[in-house]
């Protein structure tokens, strides 16, 4: 019922920057947390950064506060991830997902229903 499609991924420099983009089709009327979780090479899934689409309200993991922002245009229906001072820690497989929600925030350790094909980021130094 619902789709997403990712885009942005690509190959950056350490200290570079990168924009992520996923478009969202399907019925999205009801509330919903919309964000991105990330898979690294020997690492578990991490839930990066999450938007509760009733107030806004998001959530950073600790290793990208200060240097990633989610956004989303509801007009495009479309999610960002602004992704700043990027480091080759950050190298991995990005992922959009959606799970719907009748709360007020979002949490990683949720079971998200939807899920984008990935799209890879590496950084290098």
């Amino acid at each position: 019922q619902v789709q997403l499609v990712e885009s942005g991924g690509g190959s950056v420099q350490a200290g570079g920057s990168l924009r992520l983009s996923c478009a969202a089709s399907g019925n999205t009327y009801r509330n919903y947390c919309m964000g991105w979780f990330r898979l690294a090479p020997g690492k578990e899934r991490e839930g990066v950064a999450l938007r509760y689409s009733g107030t806004g309200s998001t959530y950073y993991a600790d290793s990208v506060k200060g240097r990633f922002t989610i956004s989303q245009d509801k007009a495009k229906n479309t999610l960002y991830l602004q992704m700043n001072s990027l480091e080759p820690e950050d190298t991995a497989v990005y992922y959009c997902a959606l799970r719907w929600i009748s709360g007020g925030f979002c949490s990683p350790s949720f079971e998200y229903n939807y899920w984008g094909q990935g799209t890879q980021v590496t950084v290098s130094s």
